[in-house]
């Protein structure tokens, strides 16, 4: 008992001693963390992320992308699946509530195809959309999209955007060498004007940086890192107010409904078996205000009158309900410095007026085009020849862009009401001429569902409906007040189209072949 009584204290003092360089080693630990997170690792050695953990997969990381919408997620999954080490930084990763990003056009769908995304439309209620029926005046025409020629299942597809993007990340996240992270990117890491990684902050609030040989910027319309990768010029002309309607059906079913309303459109499409999603677009950036009562005053004396109606009851009863939300429509033509290290894509990269529904189909276009560039890459560490390089994703991504981008800002010019008689001859013209079935109709929607993005294609129809529309101003005798209101039709055409073309860029939309980087090669050293 002598023996164990002596003993006690030696434990004691074991024990304090233990406890003690558990402490340091904590500490150390802590520091060492801290130390890391601040020094620049190894490029090839080291892990992508700074702090040695969150690699994605065994080895550094490939490619940072930050945000995790549709382009980030579906680039992702697709850079995954093609080995490549993907690390996603988002910045919150629960789900999405948007009102757009909801109708997925056919040419979207086919790119869908294309990654293997296609069963992410699956399982979440989405709605088969197989064209538009356009409302003007009483009158009405059904547009169907051109589908003759494909398999059975392509056809447009509008859902909540939310469960898309989840299914998204999902698919993403199944990858083993795709990581996602909740967190806050706050700046790009630059060396010598080349872009190195990123610095974010956690979910937690920890400060971190992780690096890349390539960092894909896909932070949406709210990016706050595109300032540093192009020269944007965001232009918001209108509002659209949301609204879900329940407990009616739409008077074509599996079609998009666009009302040619005063002052301007107003959509209507299904988001699941049992709802409608109805968007109001309101001209310039300031809409009635909601908690004062005059939003729901606006939608019941002004829009409501213009509806069909056989939405008219649910419309106003959507109203009464009280969740109305608003979002600006942005526009933004695509004006890249070629950094390198860095690319963007999506929103954060190009923007057209949310009308045609054009934005998820031209970014996972853009994403197969990038996709068919990095393949032959083993590496992509030589960023100055991958930037390079990459210069020619610009110029191939032309045609369906700059057709579904031209086409969405035209489109919104012609179909919203003015002052100016000759505009709204031209929006009649447009109703009429598409009304007339066969080529006429089949034409513009082959343009606007992207099945058929040819530039050259958009300007003819475009002209043929201005065209048209003086035709029946000279009928069944020109005078000179039609002559003159014909005339001016030409050149509001001429006015709504040209500046389109002119921000998109002539040669790169036209004559994509005469620009040198269209010809840009791998080198073989990659």
């Amino acid at each position: 008992m002598a023996a164990v009584a002596g003993a006690g204290p030696l434990i004691g003092v074991a024990v304090a001693t233990l406890l003690v360089a558990i402490s340091l080693a904590a500490l150390l630990g802590r520091r060492r963390h801290r130390d890391r997170a601040s020094v620049k690792p190894a490029p090839v050695d080291g892990c992508g992320v700074a702090d040695g953990e969150g690699c994605a997969g065994d080895g550094p990381t490939d490619v940072i992308v930050v945000g995790a919408g549709v382009a980030g997620s579906a680039l992702a999954y697709t850079l995954g699946k093609d080995g490549r080490r993907v690390y996603v930084i988002e910045r919150d990763l629960t789900e999405p509530d948007r009102i757009v990003g909801e109708l997925l056009q056919p040419g979207g769908y086919l790119k869908l195809i294309e990654l293997g995304l296609q069963d992410c439309v699956e399982e979440i209620d989405a709605q088969r959309v197989l064209g538009y029926a356009l409302f003007k005046d009483g009158k009405n025409t059904k547009l169907s999209y051109p589908l003759e020629k494909f398999h059975s299942d392509v056809a447009g597809r509008s859902f909540h955007n939310g469960r898309f993007i989840q299914r998204m990340r999902q698919k993403a996240a199944s990858l083993p060498n795709v990581q996602l992270e909740q967190g806050t990117v706050t700046s790009l890491l630059e060396e010598d004007g080349t872009v190195k990684g990123v610095q974010y902050k956690t979910k937690s609030g920890e400060e971190l940086k992780a690096y890349a040989p390539l960092t894909i910027v896909c932070d949406g319309c709210f990016s706050n890192l595109r300032r540093a990768l192009c020269s944007p010029k965001v232009d918001v002309p209108s509002c659209f107010v949301g609204l879900v309607l329940e407990n009616c059906q739409l008077p074509h079913a599996n079609h998009g409904h666009v009302v040619l309303a005063n002052p301007s459109p107003i959509l209507f499409y299904p988001i699941s078996s049992t709802e409608i999603r109805c968007l109001v677009d309101v001209p310039g950036q300031k809409v009635p205000s909601i908690a004062s009562g005059e939003m729901t005053n606006y939608l019941k004396t002004v829009v409501a009158p213009q509806i069909p109606p056989e939405l008219y009851d649910s419309f106003v009863a959507a109203i009464d309900k009280g969740s109305i939300r608003t979002m600006p429509n942005r526009s933004m033509p695509a004006a890249p410095h070629p950094t390198p290290g860095a690319l963007l894509m999506g929103d954060a990269f190009n923007m057209r007026h949310p009308l045609t529904g054009g934005g998820m189909t031209v970014a996972l276009s853009d994403i197969v085009v990038l996709r068919n560039l990095l393949k032959p890459l083993r590496n992509l560490h030589d960023a100055s020849s991958l930037c390079k390089y990459l210069e020619s994703f610009y110029t191939l991504r032309k045609p369906v862009a700059s057709t579904i981008n031209t086409l969405a800002g035209a489109l919104y010019k012609v179909f919203s009401a003015s002052p100016d008689q000759a505009r709204n001859e031209m929006r009649q013209a447009c109703f009429d001429y598409l009304s007339l079935g066969g080529v006429f109709s089949n034409g513009p929607i082959a343009l606007l569902s992207g099945l058929n993005p040819r530039p050259l294609s958009l300007v003819a129809h475009f002209f043929a409906v201005a065209i048209y529309g003086v035709g029946r101003l000279m009928l069944p005798l020109p005078s000179p007040k039609r002559m003159w209101i014909g005339a001016r039709l030409i050149s509001s055409a001429c006015g709504i189209i040209f500046p389109i073309i002119k921000a998109e860029g002539v040669r790169q939309m036209f004559f994509p072949a005469t620009v040198p980087a269209y010809y840009r090669a791998p080198r073989s050293t990659e």
